[in-house]
């Protein structure tokens, strides 16, 4: 598929450069690897990006199964001498037009992930910049799962800010 019809599936700002938005490949012009994931939410736009995004990546609040890939996160890591995984690493960094961005520089990757909020849809793009071998190990499995983990998340958090909603 050429890459000019693959542009009509990313949300409608990552497309082009649109004033007072900062998408992604903005801050990463040339990732070795991108991927949105959206998902349907009621009344997604009655929250901010920024709390969006603090629900996302709510480790405590995490499915179980999705800890258990963090929890083999860790296991990898120690194999290929990374650091160990530090919360803050899903923490908002800023917060850009209508955009809660994460940034995060490690030993073997370079990931930024924006979440981004519209009527009835919640986006996280995520762009990621590999790191010598240890980065392409590690990112080998992260890949195949990145979907269904952010996916999972993204849900779980639709579900919490619905159940707190007024």
């Amino acid at each position: 598929m050429a890459s000019s019809s693959m542009s009509s599936f990313l949300p409608r700002d990552v497309r082009g450069s649109t004033p007072g938005v900062v998408c992604p490949f903005d801050l990463m012009s040339c990732p070795d690897w991108a991927a949105t994931t959206t998902i349907a939410v009621a009344k997604a736009a009655g929250h901010t990006p920024e709390r969006w995004a603090q629900a996302i990546c709510d480790f405590s609040a995490m499915p179980s199964w999705a800890k258990a890939m963090f929890a083999l996160r860790a296991v990898a890591a120690t194999a290929l001498r990374l650091p160990p995984a530090d919360p803050a690493m899903l923490a908002v960094d800023r917060v850009v037009g209508d955009e809660a961005i994460i940034d995060t520089d490690d030993r073997h990757l370079r990931f930024i992930a924006a979440v981004r909020v519209e009527p009835g849809l919640v986006h996280v793009t995520t762009v990621v910049t590999l790191k010598g071998w240890r980065g392409r190990v590690y990112f080998a499995p992260v890949r195949l799962l990145h979907d269904a983990v952010t996916r999972s998340m993204m849900t779980a958090a639709g579900r919490r800010i619905a159940e707190a909603a007024p």
